[in-house]
């Protein structure tokens, strides 16, 4: 088995709007399919949130994902493939708190499309900075249209976040310039972890892996999924996960935070002793898997003890309002925040919902319906509702 713990290893969302090609990209660039989920698989969409890694080695001069291969590792990606769904944004804004990059997909014979708008402002409240653009599909149209496809991209992402972004002609489906994708991602400038932050680690998925039968000296405990942002982590680490475990109690939910000690750690399929920032990470732990299982505690976050801040009901944030709503095709302009409107807030990789009980110029106090942990500076992504669909009117940071 491959030591991947000496290598540098990055997380990077797959965004864009439904059926550009996103999952084919993706098991393209990883070998492996994200959408396992049965009901995804049914409906040929993605729902939950998918992962694939793939290790990006050297095989003289040529970058390859494929495993036979003998060639010089020199990255460990994780790929998280979000859903293009509108319907689903709640979910990608979720997995883009865990992304220290993003590739943009865009198809050649349908271009820009309202989600690609929504993806891309989406990534600005989460504040990923580093996009790749793939103009995928350029299999289905002539040389002129993609030129012309190519000339529509530049003008969209004109004093955006991507002005910058390399834009990579590809045909997932075929297979063209996938190694030039990897060229981009192995160059991607990854920042240091300091040695002596506390670890901070968002809780994405949680699982429970044991097969039903299984034998209760070879269970094992609570699974939980996600993402390293800071800090160190081993085995043998007791962990608190926040806002932890939720029950009903007089028609009142409440939360019990939740302690464990760490067994196990793997990125992938590999696994490892000591984890640091960069990469997906499963963390398997003492805890009950009745506890963990249909991402029970996802949304959580976790650290060494005492660490984390009490969980609460009510924050205030400052925040910046986008131009325009996104995702409708109509750009309407986006109205101020008004007393008593219900918002959906995502915070690292939690949704929760929370009612306007005052407001400031540019801050806001909200009453929560489920609580957060509040973790001052990070970003805060701020959705109404209008018309039935939850859109992102603009993004903000906690006080």
């Amino acid at each position: 088995m491959q030591d991947i713990s000496k290598l540098k290893t990055i997380n990077v969302g797959i965004v864009g709007h439904i059926d550009h090609g996103k999952t084919t990209l993706l098991q393209r660039l990883s070998g492996k399919w994200a959408d396992t989920h049965s009901e995804e698989l049914k409906r040929g969409i993605t729902i939950k949130l998918g992962y694939a890694d793939a290790i990006v080695k050297d095989e003289d001069g040529k970058l390859t994902v494929n495993p036979e291969s003998k060639g010089k590792p020199v990255r460990y990606i994780t790929f998280v493939d979000a859903p293009g769904h509108e319907m689903l944004m709640a979910t990608m804004l979720s997995g883009a708190a865990i992304m220290d990059a993003a590739i943009l997909v865009v198809a050649a014979n349908e271009g820009i499309k309202p989600q690609t708008q929504e993806h891309l402002v989406a990534l600005k409240s989460k504040k990923i900075k580093k996009i790749i653009i793939v103009q995928n599909k350029i299999d289905l149209v002539s040389k002129e249209r993609a030129l012309e496809n190519y000339k529509t991209i530049k003008e969209f992402v004109k004093g955006t976040i991507a002005e910058n972004a390399t834009i990579i002609p590809v045909s997932a489906i075929q297979g063209v310039n996938i190694d030039k994708i990897l060229k981009e991602l192995i160059e991607i400038k990854i920042t240091e972890p300091e040695k002596s932050e506390s670890p901070l680690f968002l809780v994405a998925r949680s699982f429970d892996i044991n097969k039903p039968g299984t034998p209760l000296e070879k269970l094992h405990g609570g699974i939980l999924g996600g993402a390293l942002k800071q800090g160190t982590l081993k085995i043998g680490d007791t962990i608190e996960i926040k806002p932890g475990y939720s029950y009903k109690k007089n028609n009142q939910y409440h939360y019990q935070t939740m302690k464990s000690k760490i067994i196990s750690m793997q990125k992938g399929e590999y696994q490892i002793t000591k984890a640091l920032p960069g990469g997906s990470l499963a963390i398997e732990t003492e805890l009950d898997p009745s506890l963990t299982k249909a991402d029970a505690l996802s949304g959580g976050v976790a650290s060494t003890e005492n660490i984390l801040p009490e969980i609460t009901e009510n924050i205030k944030i400052k925040y910046t309002l986008f131009d325009k709503v996104l995702g409708t095709g109509k750009h309407e302009t986006i109205q101020n925040i008004k007393p008593n409107e219900m918002l959906m807030l995502s915070l690292n990789t939690s949704i929760t919902v929370g009612q306007v009980t005052k407001t400031y110029e540019k801050k806001v106090d909200l009453s929560l319906k489920i609580p957060v942990v509040p973790l001052k500076g990070e970003s805060i992504g701020i959705a109404r509702n209008l018309n039935g669909h939850w859109r992102l009117i603009g993004f903000g940071s906690i006080e």
